[in-house]
């Protein structure tokens, strides 16, 4: 995945660059290690769509904000939406979580990225397929390549 995603960037022509770092999952923790804000890391989280067996959402946030589930079922037209769970998530993206990256390079997973991760911050920050390494990429030109849908889909604060 992760040269797979360096080569999208490249002949996109994004404007990106790669930070080695430790193994590291954590939003806050990676932030802090990649010298980013945790709200820039792009936070993906693997969603089964529980009325279509084999789709999936990946769901894409603000490091720093929680996902709304049923914010995420109605931007993709579904009842319900849950968290899929550990093995799933590897099957079907080949990674770990916590290293899916806000990507989708298969028609069974749509991608919905939340309007707040883009409109806060000029670059994003992710874990590229590997908890001990991270791009940080330009919004335009990730907005541009992954052709997302923008949502609304993280929880209101209390």
């Amino acid at each position: 995945m992760f040269e797979r995603l360096q080569r999208l960037l490249a002949e996109g022509g994004a404007r990106y660059r790669v930070i080695a770092h430790p193994a590291e999952g954590n939003s806050h923790k990676v932030a802090e290690i990649r010298g980013t804000e945790v709200g820039q890391g792009a936070k993906a989280m693997l969603c089964r769509v529980r009325d279509a067996p084999g789709q999936f959402v990946l769901a894409v946030l603000p490091g720093d904000e929680r996902v709304d589930f049923n914010k995420v079922a109605a931007a993709v037209g579904a009842r319900k939406v849950k968290l899929a769970d550990a093995a799933d998530a590897e099957q079907a993206t080949g990674c770990a979580i916590g290293s899916i990256p806000p990507f989708s390079f298969d028609p069974a997973i749509r991608l919905v990225v939340d309007r707040q991760l883009l409109a806060r911050y000029g670059e994003i920050a992710f874990n590229a397929g590997r908890l001990d390494a991270s791009i940080v990429l330009n919004g335009d030109d990730y907005r541009r390549l992954a052709q997302p849908m923008l949502a609304d889909i993280c929880a209101i604060a209390e």
